[in-house]
């Protein structure tokens, strides 16, 4: 474990603690098996070597932790609790001599991997933060040099505390603007064509935004605690002000993205529904029309010794016949009724507009205007006062 202490003019300390990063069992290195194969004692040596490595680093970090504790005795009980902790954890105390204390653990995502989940620790007074990492990543992002000229403004550590969230939150953005990016080509596709399978491809954006979200709510109750702990010293800063806002603003999106993503499930949902509706109506319309088809060919089939026109030389002719017009017949009457909708006819194209049909109304009325009018020159003129009474009464 490294320790790394940095003083600031305003008379605030960060302690930086770098913890040794613990394999498991099944991803620690180990030789390979034609070496051991090769050089059977050069093998057991290997091991033996690196098993008294790990022995001397777990002790070194033992002394340091032990030495970390010596020091800040307040941080003891926190230090415990951190190690081998990847969950996250918020606690908020007051210690006698030193005031309010926000201490706890905070799972954040490094890159734009999203299985890249780091845990970062940390402790906080007024004068003093320790942060304690496992991935060297973290600290060296903080202690960018645009950052560090941050930390010297600040006038004590829980405003320096959250310029370094707001740090942290850059890889939180530019994933949103990716799954943002993601879902809008989903909208796209469902736009255009609606297969069948998008719903998986829908559910699959909506575990994206539920693992943003878990990743959010512990940032919002940080934030809350801050609030509790240091709110007449840190409400007025302007990191503060800052991170408040940036966290309204991803809120805002992680809820306006939820309500897109209900509406393209209730969408594919009417969609599904009317799909069903369609294909229903259809089987039944087939099944009504080809009902008396099926009651002739069952009743030709039973076996009697005695069937109308079964000898007779048009028998089999009459029968299609009469089965051919009932058929039609009972077509004509679900059309009339209006039944068989778009259904048995050809579908008007999916975009075209009333507006576009205009053109040839008017026509057609320019027609009907131009032959009444030719109709008019060609009477005399009781004719036409007669003629006008009457579509004056009809109206």
């Amino acid at each position: 474990m490294i320790h790394r202490m940095l003083r600031y003019p305003a008379g605030w300390n960060w302690h930086i603690v770098q913890q040794a990063r613990h394999l498991p069992q099944e991803q620690k290195p180990l030789p390979s098996r034609k070496s051991v194969q090769r050089a059977p004692e050069a093998g057991v040596s290997i091991r033996k070597n690196i098993h008294s490595q790990e022995q001397d680093e777990q002790t070194l970090g033992e002394e340091a932790i032990a030495e970390l504790k010596r020091q800040f005795v307040e941080c003891s009980t926190w230090v415990d609790e951190c190690a081998g902790r990847r969950t996250n954890h918020i606690s908020v105390d007051d210690y006698p001599g030193i005031g309010p204390i926000l201490c706890g653990t905070l799972m954040i995502q490094v890159s734009e991997e999203q299985s890249d989940v780091q845990p970062f620790h940390f402790w906080l007074s007024r004068k003093r933060l320790i942060t304690m990492h496992e991935d060297m990543r973290i600290p060296m992002r903080l202690q960018n040099g645009s950052h560090t000229l941050k930390y010297d403004e600040c006038q004590i550590a829980p405003e320096a505390f959250f310029i370094m969230i707001g740090v942290m939150l850059e890889p939180f953005h530019t994933g949103l603007d990716g799954f943002e990016r993601r879902l809008g080509e989903l909208e796209k596709t469902m736009r255009i064509q609606n297969r069948t399978g998008l719903i998986d491809v829908i559910f699959e954006r909506r575990y994206d935004l539920l693992h943003w979200s878990h990743l959010f709510i512990p940032i919002r109750e940080l934030h809350g605690a801050a609030k509790e702990s240091f709110v007449s010293e840190i409400s007025e800063t302007d990191s503060f002000i800052k991170m408040s806002h940036k966290l309204e603003r991803i809120e805002t999106l992680l809820k306006h993205y939820a309500l897109e993503i209900d509406t393209l499930i209730s969408m594919d949902d009417a969609i599904s529904s009317f799909r069903g509706n369609d294909i229903m109506k259809t089987l039944t319309i087939f099944t009504v029309l080809f009902l008396p088809a099926t009651i002739v060919g069952t009743l030709m089939g039973s076996n009697f010794d005695t069937l109308p026109y079964q000898d007779h030389k048009w028998g089999f002719t009459v029968m299609v016949a009469g089965v051919s017009l009932i058929t039609i017949g009972i077509y004509i009457w679900l059309w009339k009724k209006g039944w068989t909708g778009d259904l048995l006819n050809r579908r008007r194209g999916p975009f075209l507009l009333p507006e576009q049909d205009e053109p040839a109304g008017r026509s057609s009325r320019h027609g009907k205007q131009k032959k009444s009018s030719s109709k008019l020159s060609t009477m005399g003129e009781h004719d036409k006062n007669s003629l006008l009474r009457s579509r004056k009464n009809r109206v």
